[in-house]
């Protein structure tokens, strides 16, 4: 009796210990943007109105982290009409084709206290690279709302469009690359 005492005491302590904990983005504190240079001359910024984010992790420094994002692209937004439905246009993004970029986390290492290299698979236009993103956790806390824990994070990191496939335009009138970013807060 005692074994299975002790063998039941165990496992529920590893369970405890070892739990995946999922944290979902709250999307009222959250955005995913980026910034493409036109004609060499201007910063033009953008977000995507519409995604999914949630992650996965049973360490408290979210070392073993993963991260999962969708992006609805058809909800992409640069404050320009035109701009927006081109983009969303066979030029560029192709929504009726390929309506989401999806962004699935591989490793976290840690670079110092809150700071860490995110790499993971990034899938846009038909077309899934690997990808590395600066993360910085902004912060863990208890929200005042649910008094349950939350977390803030920010990931900003380059890509270039062409990698791929995404418009034909070139890099002297649309620049190639394309600094990403998202920011947010992630509840249990």
């Amino acid at each position: 009796m005692k074994k299975i005492t002790l063998l039941a005491a165990l496992l529920l302590t590893s369970t405890i210990l070892f739990a995946q904990t999922k944290w979902h983005a709250d999307k009222a504190h959250s955005k995913i943007g980026f910034t493409v240079t036109h004609m060499m001359l201007s910063d033009i910024d953008g977000n995507f109105k519409k995604f999914d984010a949630e992650l996965t992790s049973s360490k408290d420094d979210f070392t073993d982290a993963v991260f999962e994002v969708t992006i609805d692209v058809p909800s992409i937004s640069t404050d320009n009409e035109t701009r927006d439905n081109d983009l969303k246009s066979d030029h560029f993004f192709d929504v009726a084709k390929y309506p989401t970029i999806t962004f699935k986390s591989t490793s976290i290492s840690k670079v110092d206290a809150k700071k860490y290299k995110m790499t993971g698979n990034l899938t846009m236009h038909g077309v899934t690279k690997p990808v590395t993103f600066d993360l910085t956790l902004n912060g863990v806390g208890t929200s005042m709302m649910t008094h349950k824990p939350v977390a803030g994070f920010k990931a900003t990191g380059v890509i270039n469009r062409k990698d791929f496939g995404v418009g034909n335009a070139p890099a002297a009138m649309i620049g190639e690359e394309i600094e990403l970013r998202a920011s947010g807060e992630f509840d249990q």
